[in-house]
């Protein structure tokens, strides 16, 4: 390892991280669990969509890279997660810091944007049912799902760029993961540049997409008032789900987006710890669960493959 305190280091130094001696071997056994669990769980929804028919529809469609992007984000942190868990030293290269800069932060926003167009669609299918099939064909959920993907791919790679440009004066990050504003802060140029292209993008990105869904919300609401209780149940069983899932990614994202921004040398580790691990654990577990138990669709689709794999 060299230059480490000198211009643009090669390794960044991850400082949130403690020895617990023996303890790191339960963490360790815990945070493999989960990730088992996560991969297990979201892998289970895909090959329900996937392998049943009657669930080759927009809607799942859509769940199916739910849990798609929850195995790609896991992936992009889980695996050095667990290696630092068990190692002394946590140190990582510069290509590989800013690698998972681009993971993390991409997951993040194809979260978004396939939760802004689940409430599109769920917007047509409760306020315009008549028109759902002839609305949602699949040349449009192919275009959406297209933008939905390469959106974050311009939006995190044009933040990345500003910040791989920098000339950086220090290699502590004070984080479990590499994360771009803590890599920003420690430039010793001008960042007024990244400072307002990350505002841009981070408005564009994030709050579009819940403004977006809020006001889809608040249409099939109105529609539900001037409807049957039997319409209202029915409206209720299909957004039940989406409102869930998309209230605790919401909750996620705004702790991580308060932590980057916050000085987290003056917040207590225990704090910043947790409030790291809730963005990449909660929701991939999450979605299987909300989508896997709430919607009876894929529920006795998981339940006929799990009694055939019985018999057999």
């Amino acid at each position: 390892m060299k230059n480490n305190d000198s211009l643009n280091p090669d390794y960044f130094q991850l400082t949130l991280f403690s020895d617990h001696g023996s303890l790191r071997y339960l963490f360790f056994s815990l945070c493999l669990l989960i990730y088992m669990t996560i991969i297990s769980a979201n892998i289970v929804i895909i090959l329900a969509v996937c392998l049943e028919k009657s669930l080759h529809q927009p809607m799942y469609m859509f769940i199916s890279f739910l849990s798609l992007n929850s195995l790609y984000g896991s992936a992009g942190f889980f695996p050095r997660f667990l290696m630092d868990i068990l190692s002394d030293t946590h140190f990582i290269s510069r290509p590989s810091c800013f690698a998972q800069i681009y993971v993390i932060y991409t997951y993040a926003s194809y979260e978004l944007t396939i939760l802004g167009i689940m409430g599109y669609d769920r917007l047509v299918a409760i306020c315009q049912p008549l028109h759902y099939h002839s609305k949602m064909t699949l040349r449009l959920v192919r275009n959406l799902l297209m933008f939905a993907v390469l959106y974050p791919v311009f939006a995190v790679g044009s933040c990345l760029y500003l910040t791989v440009r920098l000339t950086l004066c220090g290699n502590k990050l004070h984080r479990l993961f590499c994360t771009n504003w803590p890599v920003v802060q420690l430039s010793c140029v001008d960042t007024t540049l990244n400072n307002i292209v990350g505002r841009v993008l981070t408005v564009i990105t994030v709050f579009i997409p819940l403004f977006f869904v809020l006001y889809t919300y608040l249409r099939i609401l109105l529609v539900c008032r001037r409807s049957s209780s039997e319409f209202r149940g029915k409206a209720l069983q299909t957004c039940l789900p989406h409102m869930v899932t998309f209230v605790t990614y919401s909750f996620s994202l705004f702790c991580e987006l308060m932590l980057s921004r916050y000085n987290t040398d003056e917040i207590s580790p225990f704090v910043v710890v947790v409030l790291s691990l809730e963005f990449l654990i909660i929701p991939p577990i999450n979605n299987p669960l909300v989508y896997g138990l709430n919607l009876p669709q894929i529920r006795r689709v998981i339940f006929r493959f799990e009694r055939g794999h019985r018999t057999y």
